[in-house]
């Protein structure tokens, strides 16, 4: 399971890039406070905890837990 702190995303998108079950994405119906849409998983219970997400996260906004 991936948990995405909203103020520290800035919707890039690399997270949704290298997630090798296509789970992750960015969401377009709520912006944090600096006015960018988050990244958000679409199903926490395809999530294999690979960290992929988190590794190339620039602004280290995700974190992973089992």
């Amino acid at each position: 399971m991936i948990n995405v702190n909203s103020e520290r995303c800035k919707g890039c998108g690399l997270c949704t890039e290298v997630c090798p079950k296509g789970i992750v994405e960015i969401q377009k119906h709520k912006r944090n406070e600096k006015g960018y849409y988050t990244a958000v998983c679409t199903d926490d219970g395809k999530c294999i905890s690979c960290a992929l997400c988190a590794m190339m996260c620039p602004d280290c906004a995700i974190r992973v837990e089992r």
